[in-house]
């Protein structure tokens, strides 16, 4: 009796949480992660340590945790990256200016991606 309760419960539950993931968008969020992937190539090549360290934190933290939002994060830098390794160091941007665009492609995740499906 018990473990049909269970069952019952885990079954309600996976279908409760299908059913809100439904109402979000497939892409919710993707611009932002493609976003900060192209803050953190920059950051990693103008050696911007704490920029890329807060970045990554926030992809993490914030992201849904799938394939498609962590190579879309990935390509984006890696682009960025050599972008930027080839404009050189007197290209770089101000590093206040980059942490600025952080917050808000930050903010504008957070507002995009439920807390639930960034677990």
């Amino acid at each position: 009796m018990i473990v049909k309760r269970m069952l019952l419960t885990l079954y309600l539950l996976a279908h409760g949480l299908a059913a809100h993931a439904a109402d979000v968008p497939a892409d919710a969020g993707l611009a932002e992660v493609r976003g900060l992937g192209r803050l953190n190539g920059e950051a990693l090549a103008c050696s911007y340590r704490e920029a890329a360290a807060r970045i990554k934190s926030l992809v993490i933290k914030h992201a849904p945790k799938s394939r498609r939002y962590g190579e879309a994060f990935e390509a984006a830098t890696s682009e960025a990256y050599l972008g930027q390794i080839k404009q050189g160091q007197d290209a770089c941007p101000d590093v206040g200016v980059m942490v600025s665009q952080v917050d808000e492609l930050a903010t504008r995740l957070q507002a995009a991606v439920p807390p639930e499906l960034a677990q």
